[in-house]
Parts: C-alpha cells; sequence; structure tokens
C-alpha cells in the first residue's frame, strides 16, 4: 500500500483529470498549436518543398501522436503501468527535438522567401515560425516535466 501511495505523485493522470494535471496539460495546446503550424504550411505556396516537407512531417506526426496519446490518457489505456511514463517521456523528447529542427528550418526557409511571395504568403511563414516556436517551447517543457516524472516513478 504505502508503495502505491509514494508513486501516486509521479503516475500518469487517466480519464478527464488529465485536463486538470500540468504536464498533461499541455497536450492540449500542443494540439492547437502544432495544428497552428499543420495549416499555416500547408496553405502557403511550400516554396522549398525539401526543407518545408519536413516542417510538414513533424506537424503532422507530433498532432497525429499528440492526438492519439491524449485519447489514450483520457480512455485509460496505460493501467497506471510504468512503461508508459517512458513512453511519454520518450515522445515528448522526440518531439521537443523534431519542432526545433522544424522551427529553424521554417524560418530558414521564411527568410530566404522573403522577396519572392506576396505580403500575405510572407505572413503566413512568419506566423508559422512563431507558431512552431511556440509548439518547441510547450514540447520542450512537457519534456522537462515528463523526464522529472520519470525520475521519480
Amino acid at each position: 500500500m504505502a508503495p502505491a501511495a509514494a508513486s501516486g505523485s509521479s503516475s500518469l493522470p487517466s480519464g478527464f483529470s488529465v485536463f486538470t494535471t500540468f504536464p498533461d496539460l499541455l497536450f492540449v495546446l500542443e494540439f492547437v498549436f502544432g495544428g497552428l503550424v499543420w495549416i499555416l504550411v500547408a496553405s502557403s505556396l511550400v516554396p522549398i518543398p525539401l526543407i518545408q516537407g519536413w516542417v510538414m512531417f513533424v506537424s503532422v506526426f507530433c498532432f497525429v501522436a499528440t492526438t492519439a496519446l491524449l485519447v489514450l490518457y483520457v480512455m485509460g489505456a496505460h493501467g497506471g503501468e510504468a512503461s508508459w511514463i517512458t513512453l511519454d517521456t520518450a515522445y515528448n523528447c522526440v518531439a521537443a527535438l523534431f519542432y526545433l529542427s522544424a522551427s529553424v528550418l521554417e524560418a530558414l526557409a521564411t527568410i530566404l522567401t522573403q522577396d519572392g511571395f506576396t505580403y500575405k504568403q510572407y505572413h503566413e511563414n512568419i506566423s508559422a515560425v512563431v507558431f512552431s516556436y511556440v509548439a518547441t517551447l510547450l514540447y520542450v517543457v512537457h519534456a522537462v516535466f515528463s523526464l522529472i516524472r520519470w525520475k521519480s516513478s
């Protein structure tokens, strides 16, 4: 009984308590800002397909994976097992690294296409860069708190 009580603070939430615990509450914000990056890059003309293809892959992958994890946590599929804490930590660390690389590449693509596009298209790319960096920050914060939870489990 004592080990369960000691590990209760370091376990993953289930049900709608996912929306009330701090690091897991970030799923919603990651979902929103990742979706905005996806929409903004997809609506631009994609002038540099290789660079913005990676940005699209990262935004779609993280959007789908975040949605899947959020739904699984709400359903309680993890059953309180410690392996899910490891999965959560690994995913958030990988997503943070992916989004950091995508943010830098999207900023590069925006700088390189500054003169070749209309005002609206350029501002869409700037917005994608800003939201991509916000998503990066969210994933980094989530990864740090996931690492803390993983270490204490």
